[in-house]
């Protein structure tokens, strides 16, 4: 299939063409939220965690014998019925929320939304994303030529596929919102699924097609 490659003044300099498998596949939305999710399940930190009576300190000393003094019997103050005791059944932080999803399902899954994107029309192929200095300014500049937002929209909404080489462009879009930039090698469904524009530097279509062994 072919498409038009521009530059970053948003002018058609030829056309190239991209591999079918990769951005001709059908759309399976089935696959696509599975995938997803398991995505975000596996980025997961669980943080929220409570103590329970082994963790909380205090406690080592039975509270009053066994038998003889008419109250109930108890070992530790750190039990959970006391004030000042360890909770039961409450978050852990060593729950484990990752989900298993082997390579082929991710793979057809990022074509699946290569190629969406492309029947939506919202890919773009660039003869170079190379920048010479990482200039925050310059990058916003070029964006703003290319995608055309409305007047004080500052979210570009773009990710941006460029290689390891391009340092620059990394640097200078790390500050401008709802802009990424990765390396062909890094493409991932919720990257893609977050931004609806994407701009893929001529230069790595080729990798992409190799890095995810057609």
């Amino acid at each position: 299939m072919k498409a038009d490659v521009y530059n970053l003044k948003n002018e058609v300099v030829g056309t190239m063409e991209l591999p079918s498998a990769v951005f001709g596949a059908k759309w399976n939305a089935t696959l696509v939220q599975q995938v997803l999710e398991a995505q975000l399940a596996n980025a997961r930190q669980p943080w929220a965690h409570v103590k329970d009576r082994s963790e909380v300190s205090g406690g080592g000393k039975k509270p009053w014998r066994q038998k003889g003094t008419g109250r109930a019997r108890h070992g530790s103050t750190r039990s959970p019925i006391w004030v000042g005791g360890g909770k039961a059944h409450g978050p852990r932080n060593d729950k484990d929320y990752s989900q298993k999803v082997n390579k082929k399902m991710k793979r057809v899954a990022l074509f699946s939304v290569l190629s969406k994107k492309v029947k939506d029309g919202e890919v773009k192929v660039f003869d170079s994303l190379m920048i010479e200095a990482p200039k925050t300014k310059a990058v916003a500049t070029a964006l703003k030529t290319v995608l055309s937002p409305k007047k004080g929209d500052k979210r570009f909404d773009v990710l941006l596929v460029s290689d390891n080489a391009n340092k620059n462009l990394f640097l200078a879009t790390s500050n401008l919102q709802k802009t990424k930039t990765i390396e062909a090698g890094s493409l991932n469904v919720y990257d893609l699924m977050n931004h609806k524009n994407l701009f893929i530097d001529k230069s790595v279509v080729e990798t992409i097609e190799k890095h995810y062994k057609i």
